[in-house]
């Protein structure tokens, strides 16, 4: 599916820049690099996803983007290329891992890769070409190592039992007072027990202000709170319950929210695969990390190619391996 492509793709991100971060800190993860070792990627590949996510940033926030400092003191650029290297990287780590687990393409999902690969090729221009000094057979290894990367998050957690609940994914919508007044607290609660049905207004009479209406799942709130929301029907009121020093009342305006807990039940799903497929990438990558040399990426740069507009690397996976 497009989204699960776009999944992974975030995935291998975010994995690639937790494990790097893993790496710089622990002595145990860090791999010396033996001078034998070859490059994981040459510079023209390791130039088609840096003017991909170039473009892709410049397309949405234009090349006023490249001025802006991060938090760390870097600008966005030496940021982003960073994300770029890691990214490499790691989805070099995960087609060594598919290997090593003998993980295969069928000739089908080959002749398809070998198809996007042409297809992305063919998009460029003359002067794309000679800039990014690539060539058909440099994209083809790109696209057939990010299908191997794709493949093996689901291939080693297949099988594994990842179900989620309805009960851990439901999500309800609620109508919370807060107040830290104990007093007011309970004189909502006491006025709705005695049948006033307007909660908005009654707790708009007591506090002077609204409650807050919120959709809420599990791990959002205290445990009392949660424990409070959870137990009530549509139309319900819990009893004033206090955490931390302030008081709550609790009407449940909706105990099943239908669309809301599917999309929470994917989404689960997904960090629990994350989490399954990262042990095993985390015990693999402890003695087969692979790294780009500073002297290598040194050749990487935003700067120049100002005719290199493609963007399109993903999108074309996307496109032939989606729903």
């Amino acid at each position: 599916m497009k989204r699960k492509n776009r999944w992974i793709l975030v995935w291998i991100l975010g994995v690639a820049l937790s494990v790097w971060w893993a790496g710089g800190c622990s002595k145990e993860t860090v791999v010396e690099e033996e001078e034998s070792q070859p490059a994981a990627y040459t510079r023209a590949q390791m130039m088609v996803i840096a003017i991909t996510e170039r473009n892709r940033y410049e397309q949405i926030y234009t090349d006023k983007i490249w001025d802006a400092v991060m938090e760390s003191g870097d600008t966005f650029e030496q940021y982003l290329l960073d994300q770029v290297r890691a990214f490499l990287e790691n989805m070099k780590t995960m087609t060594l891992l598919a290997r090593d687990r003998g993980i295969t393409v069928s000739s089908g999902e080959a002749d398809r890769v070998r198809r996007v690969a042409r297809n992305y090729y063919s998009s460029l221009s003359r002067s794309e070409i000679e800039y990014l000094g690539i060539s058909e057979a440099d994209v083809v290894t790109l696209y057939e190592d990010y299908h191997m990367a794709c493949k093996v998050v689901g291939a080693l957690t297949e099988g594994l039992d990842l179900e989620v609940s309805d009960s851990e994914a439901k999500v309800i919508t609620v109508k919370v007072v807060e107040t830290g007044d104990r007093v007011k607290a309970e004189t909502v609660w006491g006025r709705m027990a005695e049948e006033e049905s307007d909660f908005s207004a009654v707790a708009r009479d007591v506090t002077g202000a609204s409650p807050e209406e919120r959709k809420l799942w599990r791990g959002q709130m205290p445990e009392v709170l949660e424990t409070a929301a959870f137990g009530l029907a549509a139309g319900e009121i819990s009893p004033v319950v206090e955490s931390d020093g302030m008081y709550y009342v609790i009407q449940c305006v909706n105990d099943y929210e239908m669309d809301a807990t599917r999309e929470r039940k994917t989404q689960i799903y997904k960090e629990r695969k994350n989490w399954a497929f990262q042990q095993i990438y985390e015990q693999f990558v402890i003695d087969n990390k692979v790294s780009i040399t500073d002297e290598e990426w040194s050749e990487i740069t935003f700067e120049g190619g100002e005719a290199a507009e493609a963007s399109s690397f993903f999108e074309l996976y996307q496109e032939e391996f989606g729903s």
